[in-house]
């Protein structure tokens, strides 16, 4: 039903939808794929500084999930870009978007505990253990309020908005 209002409200063909949603996805990778590149590129020269090996073994393994965790959302974000590559021309767009989607949305979800970890590994060593945890904790529902319950609640507002409209009056449905 989106689609078809979505459609309508624009005055775009189905493929002109889907070219415009997925450039769309493409510009909100962007801005992902740049901040876990930094955090990536620390990460790893985190390892070769003259300190790392005075850490302690649960610094060493927060550091080894974080790494990790950075990796893997790395990989998701930049897949939507391969993953293109090697269905260009065989009429996958539908298929492509909803891929892209789920990709960026779960490599999403890996920067946020990459972060998340991330921040509980400085702080463990800048402040301790307790501290980190707390500091770490509130950097995780910082996160997920301002990523993932604010943009679901606005969506849930607008399903139910979109109940309560009259037939063919759809005028605030616009993405």
């Amino acid at each position: 039903m989106a689609a078809a209002h979505d459609a309508y409200e624009r005055d775009e063909s189905e493929a002109q939808r889907l070219d415009r949603n997925y450039t769309e996805l493409l510009q909100e990778l962007r801005v992902a794929q740049a901040g876990v590149q930094i955090l990536f590129a620390f990460l790893l020269a985190l390892a070769f500084q003259a300190r790392f090996g005075a850490i302690t073994s649960f610094q060493r393994g927060t550091y080894v999930v974080t790494l990790m965790l950075c990796a893997g959302a790395t990989a998701l974000l930049i897949a939507p870009a391969a993953f293109h590559r090697m269905i260009y021309r065989r009429r996958l767009k539908q298929h492509l978007v909803r891929v892209a989607n789920r990709l960026a949305l779960s490599g999403l979800v890996l920067l946020l505990l990459s972060m998340t970890s991330a921040v509980l590994l400085i702080m463990d060593v800048v402040l301790g253990l307790a501290p980190a945890i707390v500091l770490a904790a509130g950097v995780l529902a910082w996160f997920t309020m301002w990523w993932f319950v604010l943009p679901l609640r606005a969506r849930a507002l607008q399903l139910a908005a979109d109940d309560h409209q009259p037939d063919g009056d759809r005028s605030s449905t616009l993405d």
